[in-house]
């Protein structure tokens, strides 16, 4: 399969054959990497990762499954580069197509890195937007695959704000692979309803469900695998936490809601996660609230059941596939 010189904006932009090349793909870089085999595939090459968010994950995997595969990096942080401000987007992309290999931009709206990818003539990959986050799903559906042995079938629920850009991106992901999922939210959280037609039409072409439900114990009932995010994300106003919290409460993953699942179901996080009182934004929320954990407990997080761990570490090899195919 040949995705040389394709942009990495969107899954809706991608075949379910070629999501499923890419996650095998990511399998094949992951074992290279365990095993201690040298894949510099792209030597001398050069990136510019562009990150008007801050990030851990998604800047990591980028810097380091560059240089596993022997290219160079500019980091461009919040203050890094003029773009938006004394130059526009469109001459941003031509100055870096320019002088760089690959572009990869993680910020606010989606129509930015659109916008980015319309102008440049080498590949730009999307670490994140407001609307999607599809680096994330790959990173997902390989933690789910390496569990299960598959992915086709398996009932996946999210539970929260099912409208940012995991919520978003998940019922994409499903829909494109197989899954049946479920959004577990109140009815203001539910995800746009022309997103959640295309994924519907998308699902019934390869025989999975997409369902809506507030309810909490019929949403969860028989899951294979639980997700969460946190309750405000990244850019939005802590003023949102008090709302959020009496929106979200009841939609916490905690140990009634595991058992209530399938027995071999497993838990994921994007992270960051507010899981106890040991970040600045923990403490101020129990401070102020009187809440220890948010989204999910500590009991569950630290769980058996939890692979939050191994999903993270496989953004790497999943962010190291998608360049390596786009590149080569």
């Amino acid at each position: 399969m040949n995705l040389s010189g394709r942009d990495f904006l969107k899954l809706l932009d991608f075949t379910s054959e070629e999501i499923e090349y890419l996650i095998d793909v990511a399998a094949d870089l992951k074992a290279k990497k365990k095993n201690g085999e040298e894949h510099k595939y792209l030597q001398g090459k050069n990136v510019a990762l562009i990150f008007e968010k801050d990030s851990t994950r998604t800047r990591c995997a980028f810097e380091v499954g560059a240089y596993d595969l022997g290219m160079h990096v500019t980091y461009l942080g919040p203050t890094g580069s003029q773009m938006g401000k004394k130059e526009t987007i469109a001459d941003t992309a031509r100055v870096l197509a320019s002088m760089y290999d690959g572009i990869e931009y993680r910020g606010f709206g989606q129509d930015v890195v659109e916008e980015l990818a319309k102008y440049s003539k080498v590949p730009v990959w999307n670490g994140l937007t407001n609307e999607f986050h599809p680096t994330q799903m790959l990173a997902d559906m390989l933690t789910i695959k390496e569990e299960f042995g598959r992915l086709k079938g398996l009932n996946f629920v999210f539970l929260g704000d099912a409208r940012n850009n995991v919520g978003n991106s998940l019922m994409v992901a499903c829909a494109k692979l197989g899954l049946n999922f479920t959004c577990c939210a109140p009815k203001d959280l539910f995800p746009e309803e022309d997103l959640v037609k295309t994924c519907m039409e998308i699902a019934k072409e390869n025989e999975c469900t997409i369902t809506l439900t507030e309810d909490v114990m019929e949403g969860t009932k028989d899951a294979n695998i639980l997700y969460t995010d946190v309750w405000v994300s990244m850019g939005e106003p802590m003023e949102l936490w008090g709302k959020r919290i009496d929106l979200l409460k009841d939609y916490q993953v905690n140990s009634k809601v595991m058992v209530n699942a399938s027995s071999d179901a497993i838990f994921l996080h994007c992270l960051p996660s507010f899981h106890n009182t040991g970040t600045k934004i923990g403490k101020e929320i129990y401070e102020k609230y009187g809440l220890k954990e948010m989204e999910v407990t500590d009991e569950v997080f630290e769980s058996s059941a939890s692979r939050v761990f191994e999903e993270a570490e496989n953004r790497l090899h999943t962010i190291k596939a998608v360049m390596y195919e786009t590149l080569k």
